[in-house]
């Protein structure tokens, strides 16, 4: 529709309300218990702006205000409705969802992380999503095992 038939300032305006999506991962959306009501947070978080922006007046503003929320809440909803639950490990014996890992690389560098789901990892606060390329090749390995080569290698040194 052209933008002569709506209330907006320009095309400009229109273009700042109709934010496109923001992208869902193709993998299984798998999430810790944190990461299950950090999804729940940010939910109510999104539809917290929203109410907000509803209160408004200005039509123009309004719609500038409420575009990031609802694209929040279409996509937290939809990380809500798909995610799916994984327990703590019950063993520290292999890595897996939920283990917090110490290994040290080729380099001499040892790093500690734990494998969550894609919305709550954070590399810089500790944690990496099961779908990051380290993750991958640490799953399913026990304390001593090596994995990768050359300046890739990296050694399970513990698993909590």
């Amino acid at each position: 529709m052209s933008v002569a038939f709506t209330k907006e300032e320009s095309a400009e305006t229109a273009s700042e309300t109709l934010l496109p999506d923001r992208p869902i991962s193709p993998h299984p959306n798998l999430v810790t218990e944190a990461g299950l009501q950090a999804l729940q947070s940010q939910l109510h978080l999104a539809r917290e702006a929203y109410e907000a922006a509803q209160a408004v007046d200005d039509v123009n503003e309004k719609r500038r205000q409420s575009a990031v929320p609802l694209r929040d809440i279409r996509y937290f909803g939809e990380r809500l409705r798909t995610a799916q639950l994984v327990p703590n490990p019950v063993s520290n014996d292999v890595v897996a969802f939920g283990s917090t890992v110490t290994f040290s690389r080729a380099d001499g560098r040892v790093q500690t992380y734990r494998i969550v789901g894609e919305d709550e990892a954070d590399p810089k606060a500790g944690s990496i999503s099961f779908v990051s390329p380290v993750a991958k090749s640490l799953m399913g390995k026990a304390v001593g095992d090596v994995v990768g080569t050359g300046a890739q290698e990296i050694e399970v040194l513990a698993i909590a």
